[in-house]
C-alpha cells in the first residue's frame, strides 16, 4: 500500500501533467501493458480499438485523466483527446460524425442539434462535474480582490471600459489588460448567459481555446484579467489570484465547497459530454463511457487530482441509467 507522502505526491504528479497537457490542448493515449505481478501482462481483456474526443477546454483536464487510468487498464486501445471548444467540437467534429464524444462546458445548442440531425448523429447528455468560473488576476494585483456582477460586466461587455479606474475609483488608472475564451468556447458562451446577457462580449481580449495560455498570460501582467474553468486555477493557485465575485449578497470566492453549495452564484455550473449513439455499438467505446460515468463520483480525481466538483451518488445512478439504455438501442 502506498504511503500518504507517496498518495500526495502522486497526485500532485497527476495535477502538474494535466497543468501541462492543458497547454498542449491534445492528447493522445495508447493503453500501456502492466505487470500482473505473476509474470505476465495485464489489462489485455480484448478491447481494441480507437476512441476520438475533441470539445470543452474546460472538460479536458477530467477527461485527460479518466482516460489516462482507462488506457493504462487496456493496452490494445488508442484514445485521442482535441482540446477545440465546445462549439468548435460539435460544429466541426462531433455533429459531422468525426469523433466519439463531444465534451461540453454548457449544453449543446439548437443550431448544433440541427447540424447533429442533419447528419444523423444522435447522442445523449451525461454530466461530468461541476465547475465554479473563476475570474483571476495576477497576484501582484495586490488592490483587487472581488467584483460585483455590474463591474464585471464593464470590463467584459462590447462598449468595455479601457481603465480600471473606470470600473473602480479607488483602482489604478492602468489599462486593463484582457485574456479570455475564444467565441467556439462554451465557456464563452457562459459567460455570456452568465454576466453579459444582451451587452455582447467585447473583441478587445486575447482570446484563446488553450486555457493555460489564459493564465499564462495573466501571470504576465499586473494589469490583466481572465476567466476560465476552476481546473485551471486549480492548477495554477501560486501564478494566480481568483477573485470573490459579488451577486448582491458579499463577495464569494470559488471553490469546490461553495460551487457544490450554490453560495458561488452565478458562475457555478454544469460540464458535460455527449457520447454519440452510434459510437455506443462498439464495445470499447461502451466500456469506456461506463467507466467515465463511474469516475464522475471519484473524489480523489474528480476533485483532488483535477479541481472540479464530482457528481452526486444519485445522479451518477441517474447518468448510468440512461447510458445503458443508450448501449442497449445501439447494440440491438
Amino acid at each position: 500500500m502506498a504511503s500518504s507522502h507517496d498518495a500526495e505526491t502522486e497526485g500532485i504528479t497527476r495535477r502538474k501533467s494535466l497543468a501541462a497537457l492543458a497547454g498542449v490542448g491534445a492528447l493522445g493515449l495508447a493503453g500501456c501493458t502492466q505487470s500482473s505481478g505473476d509474470g505476465s501482462d495485464g489489462g489485455d481483456d480484448g478491447l481494441s480499438g480507437s476512441i476520438n474526443i475533441a470539445g470543452s477546454s474546460t472538460v479536458f483536464p477530467l477527461m485527460s485523466a479518466i482516460a489516462e487510468d482507462f488506457a493504462a487498464e487496456h493496452d490494445q486501445l488508442s484514445i485521442d483527446i482535441s482540446s477545440t471548444g465546445s462549439g468548435g467540437g460539435f460544429s466541426n467534429y462531433f455533429c459531422v460524425g468525426d469523433t466519439d464524444f463531444n465534451n461540453a462546458s454548457r449544453e449543446i445548442q439548437p443550431a448544433e442539434e440541427e447540424l447533429c440531425e442533419e447528419n444523423g448523429v444522435e447522442y445523449i447528455e451525461l454530466i461530468a462535474a461541476t465547475d465554479a468560473l473563476t475570474v483571476v488576476v495576477n497576484p501582484e494585483a495586490d488592490w483587487i480582490d472581488s467584483l460585483t456582477i455590474e463591474e464585471l460586466a464593464t470590463i467584459w461587455e462590447e462598449d468595455a471600459v479601457e481603465t480600471w479606474d473606470e470600473v473602480r475609483d479607488e483602482f489604478p488608472n492602468e489599462e486593463i489588460e484582457r485574456f479570455g475564451a475564444a467565441d467556439t468556447s462554451g465557456t464563452y458562451d457562459y459567460f455570456i448567459e452568465a454576466i453579459l446577457e444582451d451587452r455582447g462580449h467585447t473583441s478587445d481580449y486575447q482570446a484563446t481555446e488553450q486555457d493555460n495560455s489564459i493564465a499564462q498570460g495573466v501571470s504576465g501582467s499586473e494589469y490583466a484579467i481572465g476567466y476560465f474553468g476552476f481546473a485551471y486555477y486549480f492548477q495554477n493557485p501560486d501564478q494566480l489570484k481568483a477573485l470573490g465575485i459579488d451577486d448582491g449578497d458579499g463577495p464569494v470566492e470559488p471553490s469546490l465547497e461553495t460551487a457544490s453549495s450554490g453560495e458561488y452564484t452565478p458562475l457555478s455550473r454544469p460540464l458535460f459530454t455527449y457520447p454519440s449513439i452510434e459510437s455506443l455499438g462498439k464495445e470499447h467505446v461502451a466500456e469506456f463511457a461506463r467507466y467515465f460515468v463511474e469516475q464522475t463520483t471519484n473524489e480523489d480525481l474528480v476533485a483532488g487530482d483535477v479541481g472540479y466538483v464530482p457528481a452526486t451518488e444519485e445522479t451518477q445512478e441517474e447518468q448510468m441509467e440512461l447510458l445503458e439504455d443508450a448501449i442497449e438501442r445501439a447494440q440491438e
